[in-house]
C-alpha cells in the first residue's frame, strides 16, 4: 500500500445532510454540504422539511435557528437534479421548493443565520424565515437574471414585501449584490452581527422562553394582521387570543412572579 493510497482511503468527504441539533428550547437547522456550497439538492429539500417538522412536533422547542454549513448559507438550487423535459423540470421544482416552504411555514419564529452566501434558492430560504442575521461573510445575490432564469418559489412575493418595489427590483432585476452592512440598510436583515449563529440562538431563546401556544398564536396573528388594511380589524383579531392568554395559567405565574420581583424592590 503506498502513502498516496493509503491518504487516499483515510480522506472522508462529509456528508450531504440537513442536521437538526437542540439547543436548549431552540432548533439549530443547519444545511450541510459544503463542498457545493450547501445548494438545495432535493434530499436536502427532503431533509430541510423532515426537521422542521420535528422541531414543530417538539413540545420542548419553541424557536428555529436555519443556516448552512461554513463557508456558505446556501448556493442555490441544485439545477442538474431537475429532469430534461418541462414537466419533470416543474416537478423537480416543485420538490426543491417543499424545503424553504416548509421554513416559511413553520409555525414557530424563525431566524436565518445568513454566514456566507446566499444566492437564489438561498435568498428564498433566508427569507422564508421571520428574521434574518447577517455575518461578515454573509452575501445576498438573487443571480436570477444573470443565469437567464426567472425566480420561482415565491421569491417575488417575499422580497417585495420585505425589501419594498424598489430594493426588491433593484436586487431582483439590476443585479445588486448585498452584504451584511447593505443588507440592514435596505432592511433584508434586522441586524449585522460578527457571529451570526451564536447571535441567532440567543436571539431564538427570548421567544423559547414565553409559553409555546402564545408564541404559536402571536405568530400566525402577525401574519393574518398584515394583510388588514384597517387597525379596527387588527383589534378584533387580536381581541379573543388576547383574553383567552389573560385566563392561561402561564400569565398568572408570570404576573405573581412580576409583582413579587417589584415587591422586593420596594
Amino acid at each position: 500500500m503506498t502513502e498516496e493510497t493509503t491518504a487516499e482511503e483515510t480522506t472522508t468527504v462529509p456528508p450531504r445532510e440537513v442536521r437538526y441539533e437542540p439547543h436548549g428550547a431552540v432548533a439549530l437547522i443547519t444545511v450541510s454540504d459544503p463542498g457545493r456550497r450547501n445548494a438545495m439538492a432535493l434530499d436536502l429539500s427532503d431533509q430541510l422539511v423532515d426537521a422542521v417538522r420535528t422541531a414543530e412536533q417538539d413540545e420542548g422547542i419553541g424557536a428555529v435557528v436555519v443556516t448552512g454549513q461554513e463557508p456558505g448559507f446556501c448556493a442555490g438550487a441544485d439545477l442538474s437534479q431537475l429532469g430534461g423535459s418541462g414537466e419533470s423540470k416543474e416537478a423537480g421544482l416543485r420538490h426543491v421548493y417543499r424545503g424553504f416552504l416548509a421554513v416559511a411555514g413553520c409555525t414557530l419564529p424563525t431566524i436565518a443565520a445568513v454566514n456566507g452566501a446566499a444566492v437564489g434558492a438561498g435568498m428564498n430560504l433566508a427569507l422564508a424565515c421571520d428574521v434574518r442575521l447577517a455575518g461578515p461573510k454573509a452575501r445576498f445575490d438573487s443571480r436570477f437574471m444573470q443565469l437567464g432564469l426567472h425566480p420561482g418559489g415565491g421569491y417575488t412575493w417575499m422580497a417585495q414585501r420585505v425589501l419594498g418595489p424598489q430594493a426588491a427590483a433593484a436586487v431582483t432585476l439590476f443585479g445588486e449584490v448585498l452584504d451584511a452592512q447593505e443588507a440592514q440598510r435596505a432592511g433584508l436583515v434586522w441586524r449585522a452581527v460578527d457571529e451570526p449563529v451564536t447571535a441567532a440562538l440567543e436571539l431564538a431563546a427570548r421567544a423559547a422562553e414565553a409559553p409555546r401556544d402564545l408564541v404559536i398564536t402571536t405568530k400566525r396573528t402577525l401574519k393574518v394582521t398584515a394583510g388588514l388594511a384597517k387597525q379596527s380589524d387588527a383589534v378584533e383579531v387580536e381581541l379573543r387570543s388576547q383574553v383567552a392568554s389573560l385566563q392561561s395559567p402561564e400569565f398568572a405565574e408570570r404576573l405573581a412572579a412580576l409583582r413579587t420581583k417589584v415587591s422586593r424592590r420596594t
